[in-house]
Formats: C-alpha cells, structure tokens, sequence
C-alpha cells in the first residue's frame, strides 16, 4: 500500500494540526503566565510549546515523504479543544487534560501504521504518544505546585536559582525579590521532580 491511499496518510496530517493547535494553546498560556509574573512557568511552557512545535515539523516531513511531488490539500477532520481561558491554576489542569486526550489518538494512530506496514511512522506516532504523557505529568505537577502555593515553597531545604543574574540561595523559600538582581520571584526556576525536568 502506498502511503497516500492510506489511513496513516490522514492521521499524519490530523495528528500535524493536532501538534499545531497545541503549540499554539501552549503559547497563549504562556503569554498570560508571563503577562501575570510567572516567569518561570511561562518558560516551562514555551519549551514544550516548542517540542509541540517539533513534534509536527516530524510529521510534516513524513507527508512531504509521501510518493506525491506536491500536496495542495489533504482534507481531514479532527477534533481540537478549545477549552483554555485566562484562569492561570485551571489552565494548567485543562493542559494536563488535552496532553493525555492527544497521547490517546496516538495509541489508535500507531496500531493503524503497523496494520498498514508503516513501521516507521508508528514508531514516530508511539515515541509521540510518550512525550506527551511526560508533558502531562508536568503540566499535572505544576498544576499541584501552583494550587497548593509549593511553587517558592518546598518542605526541605533546596537550591533556588535566579536565571536572570545567576544568583543562588539555598532555602525552604524562594525569596521574593532576588537580592542581587531585584528579580521577582516568578523569575525564580520552578523546581520539579527530576523525571520531569525539561
């Protein structure tokens, strides 16, 4: 089977504009995390508001790999969330939500690749699908750190690091405003669990 005449020809694409759509949620989120001085967080975002971004330059390539020497159209349908808004603490849930509703599509895209033959491509679609249950564990922690207001408080001792001048304290607390820099605290780097640092 050729892969144009095939239902991994679709789901490459849908899963192309899935990929697009979440960057760009990801990046109005962000945008209100910064406008509110979460510095930190808003850079969290933006870096897998980037994977997103290479998640669908991947699957672009593979539709460009297609036997077609140029694709003008490939109609689909799909369904996309439009569920975010500008509540910061529930955003962050609504993004843990839709990251593990994606990770789902991509189970049922990489078992159709391999019926197909398409190894490769399902290959690509399972390594996908395990990205995204990684960015909904850390969309999930931060949701947690933000809502039980841990995010500058922790119940040990630990290193707090100011990225804007390089500043260190080692602390339970973040400090408010960085002593050398003046940095608020939302500049202060986010502290997550170690298998989920990005």
């Amino acid at each position: 089977m050729k892969l144009k005449d095939s239902k991994t020809f679709k789901n490459l694409a849908i899963a192309y504009a899935s990929e697009c759509s979440a960057r760009t949620r990801y990046e109005f989120c962000e945008y209100g995390f910064r406008y509110n001085g979460y510095e930190a967080i808003a850079t969290l975002i933006d870096k897998i508001a980037y994977q997103e971004f290479n998640h669908a330059r991947v699957l672009y390539a593979k539709l460009q790999d297609a036997e077609m020497p140029q694709i003008d159209n490939i109609n689909i349908e799909a369904s996309l969330p439009f569920k975010e808004k500008w509540d910061l603490e529930e955003n962050l849930k609504l993004l843990a939500s839709d990251e593990l509703d994606e990770a789902k599509v991509y189970i049922e895209f990489e078992k159709i690749a391999r019926e197909e033959g398409f190894d490769e491509i399902a290959e690509i679609f399972k390594m996908i699908h395990d990205v995204e249950i990684r960015h909904a564990d850390v969309f999930k922690e931060l949701h947690s750190q933000f809502k039980d207001k841990k995010l500058y408080k922790k119940a040990k001792e630990v290193t707090w690091v100011c990225p804007s001048c390089g500043h260190v304290s080692y602390s339970k607390e973040a400090w408010e405003t960085c002593p050398l820099c003046g940095a608020k605290q939302g500049y202060c780097d986010i502290i997550l669990p170690e298998k989920l640092r990005l």
